[in-house]
């Protein structure tokens, strides 16, 4: 299965990733549309994203979450009713949602994140 490893250890809150995250699916630099979120936290960094756990998946009342052939949830936009059902539900609050957006949005592990992390806090994963 393919997921995002963090290690926020080496994260130095540049927060590259969240630019990239949102620029590379909403077409804005906007953070708050980004499926990454890095908060600092006692002088550390954390860095949340969801981890393909699956939970969420039998939450859904119309079967808009699957995993595709990496093992990767995905979100089928057609399906979703935008109940938001995933977004309470998921257990690493990773499950995103936005005032300007009907769905909500997840990682789906595309890796963009990691070529724009200057820290080298990111890579993408296999388990």
């Amino acid at each position: 299965m393919k997921y995002l490893k963090t290690s926020p250890a080496k994260c130095q809150g540049v927060r590259a990733c969240e630019k990239t995250c949102s620029q590379t699916f909403f077409k804005t630099g906007d953070p708050s549309k980004s499926a990454i979120q890095v908060k600092e936290v006692g002088g550390k960094f954390e860095i949340n994203v969801c981890n393909q756990c699956g939970e969420c998946i039998p939450i859904c009342p119309v079967k808009a979450l699957s995993r595709n052939k990496l093992g990767v949830v995905m979100l089928d936009k057609k399906l979703c009713v935008g109940c938001l059902m995933c977004v309470g539900y998921c257990p690493t609050l990773s499950m995103r949602t936005h005032p300007d957006l009907r769905e909500p949005f997840k990682c789906v592990a595309c890796g963009a994140c990691v070529k724009d992390c200057p820290e080298k806090a990111l890579e993408i994963a296999e388990r």
